[in-house]
Parts: structure tokens; C-alpha cells; sequence
């Protein structure tokens, strides 16, 4: 089972982001997804999840502006990114909860992709 992210680079202050991420692999079933991000010289944080049924919780300084989303027949999901602030510059990381077809449970991520917001 591997994690793929797509969608980072650098934009302008105001401007939007999407990320996608691909779970493939031997998959019984996904549980919650989600993004984390780490900026330079700062721990690792939850950015946004969303759970199978599509309950989303994000971090209050994303709301109003990220929202997360997935699409369960492709094991995909994405974050939309809008009015975006020099402090959301970080590595985007991609997690997701997943039960192997050989039923083993494991929590996989992505490699990371960078998001860069800088005039």
C-alpha cells in the first residue's frame, strides 16, 4: 500500500491550492484520511480529516478557507486550498487509516509535497 500526493507548489498570497492524494495497494478498507503540514522548525499538525462517511474536522486556522473531501471509489483524497497566507507555507503530508486486504490495520503516508506561498 503506498500514499501519492500531487498538487504542491508555490502561489501567491490570496491564491488557491489543490492537493490530491492516491491510496493504492492491497486495500480492504480506508477509515479516516487526512492532511497534516509541517512548516520549518515546527512540529507536525493536523491540517484537515474527513472520516469514510464524510464527517471533516479542520484546525481553526484553516476553517473558512481549506476544505477536504475524498472520493472512496477512487481511495483519493483532496484539499481544496483557498485565500492562501504566508503561514500555510509548510510540507503537506497526506495520512490515511488503512486495513489491508491481508486485514492488517495500518496508518500510511504520503511523501510529502511542498506548498509555498510567497509573493
Amino acid at each position: 500500500v503506498q500514499l501519492v500526493e500531487s498538487g504542491g507548489g508555490s502561489v501567491q498570497p490570496g491564491g488557491s491550492l489543490r492537493l490530491s492524494c492516491a491510496a493504492s495497494g492491497r486495500i480492504f478498507v480506508i477509515r479516516n484520511m487526512g492532511w497534516y503540514r509541517q512548516a520549518p522548525g515546527k512540529q507536525r499538525e493536523l491540517v484537515a480529516s474527513v472520516t469514510s462517511a464524510g464527517s471533516t474536522n479542520y484546525v481553526d486556522s484553516v476553517k473558512g478557507r481549506f476544505t477536504i473531501s475524498r472520493d472512496n471509489a477512487k481511495n483519493t483524497v483532496y484539499l481544496q486550498m483557498n485565500s492562501l497566507l504566508r503561514e500555510d507555507t509548510a510540507v503537506y503530508y497526506c495520512n490515511a487509516d488503512i486495513t489491508t486486504a491481508s486485514f492488517v490495520r495500518t496508518n500510511y503516508w504520503g511523501q510529502g509535497t511542498q506548498v509555498t506561498v510567497s509573493s
